[in-house]
């Protein structure tokens, strides 16, 4: 059985700019999965650098308000809400509440920081 509580997972900024813990990773764990697992807080007034992975992503709003932005396209979005991102698709989101914008990220294959492009390395494809 595979159990962690969040508490153990250490923090760490993301190249977008967003708080990350990840949850599961099969590089990490000796798991036999295809995706990772991170929470993932963006707080008040805040904004993601607008960016793409190369892999699929979903969002789980967990707490907090934002707009989710994908290839120019706009959407309010609040706790119980799923985003699909789907591959090479430039991305952001912004945190409209006066608290914590938190979520879950899952990505397919595994999340891998080389995997993630910035606004400056972005040429739409």
């Amino acid at each position: 059985m595979f159990v962690k509580k969040l508490s153990e997972c250490s923090e760490f900024i993301s190249r977008d700019g967003v708080i990350l813990r990840e949850i599961i990773h099969p590089d990490k764990q000796h798991l036999s999965v295809n995706y990772s697992l991170a929470h993932a807080v963006v707080k008040p007034g805040q904004t993601s650098f607008p960016h793409y992975l190369k892999t699929t992503e979903l969002y789980y709003i967990i707490q907090g308000n934002g707009i989710m932005t994908i290839d120019g396209e706009s959407r309010a979005v609040e706790p119980g809400c799923t985003v699909y991102i789907p591959p090479k698709s430039v991305q952001s989101i912004q945190n409209t509440s006066d608290t914590d914008l938190v979520f879950l990220c899952i990505v397919n294959p595994p999340w891998q920081q080389e995997d993630e492009i910035i606004s400056d390395d972005i040429k739409y494809v």
